[in-house]
């Protein structure tokens, strides 16, 4: 199964392929229906799929699959592919380092890009303070071990997370995130000292941000215990749970009681950081500086790479052996973030991440002034949310918002939904995407609304 492609360039690099939307055939085609027949019979059923499509290639903001239908992407693989799928500083990372070497272990034998990633994190991560990282392979390893070193650090248990909030699929992560289906249910048990309170969701709370951190605050003083709570862990703009960004003062009123109780305030960015929110990370639009930091996701281009980083002391509270994994910090995979990260700082991402959120917002305000069905439209840079609801009730409408995301597709734009309630369309374009090709999807989504 393959496919041809052409030469054409894309704006901030990537793989040249015309930047358009063009349907060669109903979605899925026979190609990519072929492949997902073997997927059906090879791939455990758990693992699902969002577009039918078999990919063959990715650049700019497209996606093209093995029928030559070329796909507008508004998911970046869930906020993976932020500099753009295929990035030529990237992929020259890449190659150099597999022809070098591709693995040794870094617990084994060390290697400098490893060093030069954690320096790096240290460096861009919120805070003048002095800070370490350890790198793994995911989000959910991230957080697991942010939760391992808060634990050490203070010689307590407990942990809390929030109501909406989406930490991963592992055993500690599950019990961490809030949604039951499809990410927990049947897998307990889960892990415990777990403990959940509502957070800030001013769309359904109607909370200022003092008192929902009154609220939440109140809870953990009542049903856990300073004494007890080893971590506080949040997103500071919640994805799964549905791009829910806190009302102001929230966070911060949060971080100053875990400062003031002596509990490590983790902020859980695997999804909203490296200029996905128009900051470098999304901790920095509320003014915070968590004491640990997880990152993912936008990280290495693509590559499987996760980091925790924080405090000197806290993070130097492990001892020897305590941290790592094999392939933690894998040689390539630090190449391609080297290399991503640089992008970050150096190519305009950042100011691009800022350019989207204006055309989104505009563009899905217009929608929501004129149709009643989207509640809210929220998120800040490239990390944007519309929640649909019934117009008369206010109550979440998933059937809408699944109706709207399956036409998107068979239309040729890829969108995600989130959401606890399912009723959440979230757009996470890579940043190499043009204003012309988000404006045409942004055209297909005004499009299904108005027939759905």
């Amino acid at each position: 199964m393959s496919t041809s492609i052409a030469s054409v360039s894309t704006p901030l690099g990537g793989p040249s392929l015309p930047q358009e939307r063009r349907l060669e055939t109903a979605i899925p085609g026979p190609r990519s229906q072929e492949l997902l027949s073997r997927k059906a019979d090879a791939v455990a059923a758990g693992v699902g799929h969002t577009v039918p499509i078999a990919a063959v290639a990715a650049g700019g903001g497209v996606v093209l699959d093995a029928d030559g239908n070329s796909l507008i992407d508004l998911g970046s693989g869930i906020a993976v592919t932020t500099v753009g799928n295929a990035h030529p500083k990237v992929v020259e990372a890449i190659a150099a380092q597999a022809a070098q070497l591709t693995h040794t272990c870094f617990m084994i034998s060390p290697y400098e890009s490893y060093v030069e990633v954690a320096e790096t994190l240290n460096r861009l991560t919120p805070g003048d303070h002095a800070k370490k990282s350890a790198l793994f392979n995911s989000g959910a390893e991230a957080v697991e071990n942010a939760v391992k070193i808060a634990r050490k650090f203070t010689g307590k248990q407990a942990v809390v997370a929030f109501d909406h909030a989406y930490h991963g699929r592992t055993n500690l992560t599950m019990a961490l995130t809030a949604k039951s289906m499809p990410y927990k249910s049947g897998f307990g048990p889960f892990a415990s000292e777990i403990y959940r309170v509502p957070g800030s969701y001013p769309l359904r709370d109607g909370l200022s941000g003092a008192d929902a951190a009154a609220r939440a605050i109140s809870m953990i003083e009542k049903q856990v215990g300073a004494d007890n709570l080893a971590a506080v862990i949040i997103e500071p703009i919640q994805g799964e749970g549905g791009f829910v960004v806190p009302a102001d003062g929230f966070l911060s009123a949060v971080v100053d009681w875990c400062r003031d109780n002596g509990v490590v305030f983790i902020a859980d960015e695997v999804q909203s950081g490296f200029a996905r929110t128009g900051a470098m990370f999304a901790s920095e639009h509320f003014g915070i500086v968590p004491d640990l930091i997880t990152t993912a996701k936008g990280i290495a281009g693509g590559m499987p790479l996760a980091a925790v980083t924080g405090r000197a002391d806290i993070m130097d509270a492990t001892h020897t052996g305590g941290l790592g994994g094999t392939y933690g910090g894998n040689p390539v995979a630090c190449a391609a973030a080297l290399a991503a990260m640089d992008a970050f700082e150096n190519d305009g991402l950042i100011e691009r991440a800022q350019e989207i959120e204006t055309v989104l917002t505009r563009r899905l305000r217009e929608l929501a002034a004129s149709d009643p069905r989207i509640g809210e439209v929220r998120g800040l840079g490239a990390m944007i949310a519309a929640e649909f609801v019934d117009p008369t009730t206010g109550a979440p409408d998933a059937a809408l918002t699944g109706a709207i995301a399956k036409a998107c597709i068979a239309a040729g734009v890829i969108v995600l939904t989130c959401g606890t309630y399912g009723n959440v369309i979230r757009f996470l374009p890579p940043l190499s995407i043009s204003d012309e090709l988000l404006a045409e999807g942004l055209d297909v989504v005004a499009e299904a609304l108005g027939k759905a």
